[in-house]
């Protein structure tokens, strides 16, 4: 019956709008409001006893823009103060333009602290707008960015490595710059635990051959949107979360902010707290 056909053809275009529109709403409701604070232990292979239980707190992708700016990063820096972290680790994607627009925005980073100090990584983002002017900024925000290098985190007898490498994209955007594991992990005693920060999950295979016990990253945004998040396997191995590879453990965070449209779709913002504990040797 071509008008039962035809009615019945209105009637299931119709839904598929509504639910587009629903879902539409309720995706950029949970993105503009939500934002969790994960916590996740992690057995990080060497680590010293007297360090079981150190907390490193996780920012990443923040991508501050014309609607998440300085007022709503001044309410994330108070929610990740109130957690009391050992070290603080920001990997990466800062803002959405350059330090002339968003100078005043990042203040409140002023106000982030912790024992073991506060670090940052480059995301893909940061080649994007404006790479030194923000290199700069960060370093008068009391923040230190690891480019391709590695710190001593603790005291003598009871500590671990903290490496930090440039953005996997960073050697063809910028002259001098991209990710050089190997110079950071120079001269490692390997017997020491090794935490390496770096924006995106693909450095995991030549973490894994470097024997690092856990790498933090970002990027992915464990796909912000469902169902565009599948096409994350398209440049990334892993989407989001606590996974191990060949040995190495490996966190990715689905970010702190959003990028593009304010939306989230099956994913949540979030503040990671990861606490380490001691599991010996490799």
């Amino acid at each position: 019956d071509p008008v039962r056909s035809l009615r019945l053809w209105r009637l299931l275009a119709g839904g598929a709008v509504a639910a587009t529109v629903v879902a539409t709403l309720f995706a950029m409701g949970w993105g503009l409001t939500r934002l969790v604070v994960r916590e996740v232990e992690v057995t990080l292979p060497n680590l010293p006893p007297a360090l079981d239980g150190f907390t490193i707190l996780q920012l990443s992708d923040l991508h501050l823009d014309l609607v998440h700016g300085g007022d709503w990063l001044g309410g994330v820096v108070d929610r990740a103060m109130t957690l009391r972290p050992d070290l603080i680790a920001i990997t990466g994607d800062l803002a959405e333009g350059s330090v002339a627009q968003f100078h005043q925005d990042v203040e409140p980073l002023r106000r982030l602290s912790a024992p073991h100090g506060v670090f940052f990584v480059t995301g893909n983002h940061e080649y994007f707008h404006d790479l030194e002017g923000w290199l700069r900024r960060l370093d008068e925000l009391g923040v230190r960015v690891l480019r391709n290098e590695r710190v001593s985190i603790g005291r003598e007898g009871a500590s671990f490595d903290l490496a930090g490498v440039d953005d996997h994209d960073g050697g063809r955007l910028a002259e001098g710059h991209g990710p050089d594991l190997a110079r950071a992990l120079d001269g490692r005693d390997g017997h020491r635990a090794v935490v390496l920060l770096a924006h995106q999950p693909r450095i995991i295979d030549e973490a894994a051959d470097q024997g690092v016990g856990l790498v933090l990253s970002g990027h992915t945004h464990g796909g912000q949107i469902w169902p565009f998040s599948y096409l994350v396997y398209l440049q990334q191995p892993y989407l989001r979360g606590l996974v191990r590879h060949r040995g190495t453990q490996l966190y990715i965070s689905s970010g702190t902010g959003f990028w593009g449209p304010p939306m989230r779709l099956g994913t949540t913002a979030e503040i990671t707290v990861l606490v380490l504990r001691s599991g010996g040797g490799r």
